[in-house]
């Protein structure tokens, strides 16, 4: 495999429209026949964003959080089921930043710069809570390890070339596993059926007694020992996703009420896009759309200054600042996509348009992780100035 390699912020932002600008035509067929994205996935690998985050001295652009969440955003307004497929990519390419040695870093970034992709297996099913990790990473005398569990929601693993599996040693410490997609004891099944975010193929990794190198596994219980951005990256690619999901259903919504809609018979206007509560409604949402993108831009300018300088304090403010922008996100993509029908009419509810699937995905995919736990952590922040929790998703 051989990828282009991207130079920098600007290049990356432009590679990305052009995508999205690609991606989008086949969005709605690909969603309703739930037609995997295979091809565009390796356009996307080809294309060199999927490795815009390596370090410059590894020969990356190593762009910043700015231009990263706005790669997603441009991508989900035109297909939240791709744009989600390579969240946790990055996520884990964070991983290998902060916690693996010069070697590891080495060879997973030449990896990256080929063009290779991380999936994921880290959410299991049946647990106490997302945190209850029962993936067991045993050792053997030679210094290796063998991999038994089961993980669900594993995104972008049935895509991927590499994945890494979050579980627990044998003194319960947290680590991180790359494993190769093609490893013996590997099963990925497409088994997903949620009824959003349909070709994100999110389903089940089984490991039965997989062989890991020791040079293979990272220490990722080492990541929240002291201040920490990983949630808040990983928080703000979701925020990014929700608001280009916002983004893509109000496009919908106006591209409808301006060429499809009819004007209600009351409110003595020519066209739909001229009835004077059409035009109050859309505004309503244009703001709530508005409000989004602008506090993913601060979250993501307040990700940057926290890398140029991480403290406990400059982490818990890009923390909150994220915190922020994701539950506006979630709040303007559940509620736009809803009111797409609202403003368009009947006919915009016939299933062969599938203007539900922004709704869909919107649902979806706000449901993973709660924004009444984020708001929690914002009002301590702000009355008594207590900083939010170190973990992966804050």
């Amino acid at each position: 495999m051989s990828a282009h390699v991207v130079a920098d912020d600007a290049e990356a932002l432009a590679v990305a429209a052009g995508l999205a600008d690609d991606f989008r035509a086949g969005a709605s067929t690909r969603d309703a026949e739930r037609r995997l994205p295979r091809e565009e996935l390796d356009r996307l690998s080809a294309s060199g964003l999927l490795a815009v985050t390596v370090p410059a001295e590894h020969g990356g652009a190593d762009v910043g959080a700015s231009t990263l969440a706005e790669i997603f955003r441009l991508l989900a307004t035109a297909d939240a089921s791709l744009a989600q497929i390579p969240q946790s990519h990055f996520v884990y390419v964070n991983v290998i930043r902060r916690q693996g040695t010069e070697e590891q870093r080495k060879f997973f970034f030449a990896e990256l710069l080929a063009g290779r992709r991380f999936g994921n297996a880290q959410s299991e099913a049946g647990t106490r809570h997302v945190q209850d990790i029962r993936t067991r990473l045993e050792s053997r005398p030679d210094g290796s390890y063998v991999l038994t569990g089961v993980k669900h929601y594993s995104t972008g693993a049935l895509f991927a070339d590499w994945i890494p599996v979050l579980a627990r040693a044998e003194d319960d410490t947290l680590q991180v596993a790359y494993v190769p997609a093609d490893a013996p004891g590997v099963e990925v099944v497409d088994d997903w059926d949620g009824l959003g975010q349909r070709t994100t193929a999110s389903g089940t990794v089984r490991l039965d007694g997989v062989p890991v190198p020791g040079d293979r596994v990272l220490p990722h219980h080492l990541t929240f020992e002291g201040p920490q951005l990983h949630g808040a990256v990983a928080q703000l690619l979701h925020a990014a996703i929700d608001t280009g999901i916002a983004v893509g259903a109000l496009a919908e919504a106006v591209a409808f009420v301006r060429t499809k809609s009819r004007p209600w018979f009351e409110s003595g206007a020519e066209t739909a896009a001229e009835d004077p509560l059409l035009i109050q409604r859309i505004g309503e949402l244009a703001l709530h759309t508005r409000a989004a993108e602008a506090l993913l831009r601060e979250a993501a300018r307040a990700v940057d200054t926290a890398s140029a300088g991480l403290t406990d304090d400059s982490a818990a403010e890009a923390s909150v600042a994220v915190a922020a922008a994701k539950v506006q996100a979630a709040q303007a993509a559940v509620d736009v996509a809803s009111a797409l029908f609202e403003v368009s009419g009947t006919r915009s509810a016939l299933s062969s348009l599938n203007l539900h699937r922004h709704w869909r995905d919107a649902r979806t995919h706000t449901l993973h992780d709660p924004p009444r736990w984020k708001l929690q952590h914002i009002g301590r922040y702000v009355l008594s100035g207590t900083r939010p929790p170190r973990h992966g998703l804050l």
